[in-house]
């Protein structure tokens, strides 16, 4: 009798189970064709999936394809920064766990692009040989030395970061008016600065910052997300909706932000309220949704802190060693090459 009953528990889950699906395909049918825009969510999680297919087939491609691995690393390496710039551009509006997977996705195919680097960067050949079975008559003429192997290409930064702005920059001074420029309210790029001073007036869409070091940085209001990466003994007055910032170290941010700021692999940052002023930032701050300071400049997520107490990678800058307020008004436009 027990394998009746057995079996008719078994039955009776079965059905209780496809009741349930056929309850919620009712529901996400009737969800899609009341709003078929209604969930944010629901559009980057399409989004994302196909983004992350396409990572994933150019990490394939760099195995399967030997003589073009070099073209399909550097494909692949912009294949997931397109990811990563999807995610930080949609973090503001993604509730934690979805962002926090959509992050590990990003983390675990940057990790998988340098296993595969390392893969297939030629490795010097090493092999045991038989002292006994050498030959007895050795050839008179030296062997040919190898030859080197050849340098892989690497990416080219103007390839994967988006919009116009300042690269490759040393000891500059680098001035620029949104409001008068024809890329007004585009994309703008900072990349490969070292010990250069940025003044950056009015608006713009989005900000790509990448490789800088010892620099100053003032921005106006931007009205989409920020993008930091590998920076290092800078500091950074800006305002957004949303702020990423990854791998930086010993730099100040004064902020002006609607979302949390998020760090991740960072040292010794810290942060700071707004401080900049300049002829027609607050109808530029009002007309970017950031008129209002809503404090977050000041509530900190650090993704790689899941511990419950303070994140000793981050703190605020005390008030006596703050920067004044900033006023660039008078700063000319140039774009000084030192």
């Amino acid at each position: 009798m027990e394998p009746e009953v057995d079996s008719t528990k078994a039955a009776a889950g079965n059905r209780k189970h496809l009741a349930m699906l056929e309850r919620l395909s009712k529901r996400t049918a009737a969800s899609s064709a009341a709003s078929p825009e209604a969930s944010p969510v629901a559009a980057f999680l399409s989004r994302f999936a196909a983004a992350k297919a396409a990572a994933e087939s150019a990490l394939s491609a760099c195995r399967s394809s030997p003589d073009g691995a070099a073209a399909s690393l550097a494909a692949a390496s912009s294949a997931v920064d397109d990811l990563e710039r999807l995610v930080a551009e949609a973090s503001h509006s993604l509730p934690p766990y979805e962002l926090r997977s959509a992050l590990a996705a990003v983390s675990d195919l940057r990790a998988a692009h340098k296993l595969a680097a390392s893969e297939i960067r030629p490795k010097k050949s090493f092999s045991f040989r038989n002292k006994s079975k050498a030959t007895k008559n050795p050839p008179q003429d030296p062997p040919a030395l190898p030859q080197p192997p050849p340098e892989q290409p690497k990416p080219n930064p103007d390839a994967i970061l988006p919009g116009f702005g300042f690269r490759s920059r040393n000891g500059a001074t680098l001035v620029k008016d949104l409001r008068a420029a024809n890329e007004k309210d585009g994309d703008f790029t900072l990349a490969d600065l070292v010990s250069c001073e940025v003044y950056l007036k009015g608006k713009c869409r989005a900000l790509y910052i990448h490789k800088l070091r010892d620099c100053r940085v003032y921005i106006g209001p931007v009205f989409g997300s920020v993008l930091i990466e590998d920076v290092e003994g800078c500091t950074f007055v800006m305002a957004a909706h949303q702020i990423r910032i990854h791998e930086a170290r010993e730099t100040d941010f004064y902020l002006r932000v609607r979302s949390r700021p998020i760090i991740e692999d960072c040292s010794g940052v810290r942060f700071a309220p707004h401080a900049l002023k300049y002829e027609g930032i607050e109808d530029d701050l009002r007309d970017s949704g950031l008129a209002e300071d809503t404090g977050n400049w000041a509530n900190v997520d650090d993704f790689k802190w899941l511990r419950a107490v303070q994140s000793p990678n981050w703190c605020l800058v005390p008030e006596e060693e703050r920067l004044p307020i900033v006023d660039i008004s008078e700063v000319q436009e140039r774009e000084d090459c030192k």
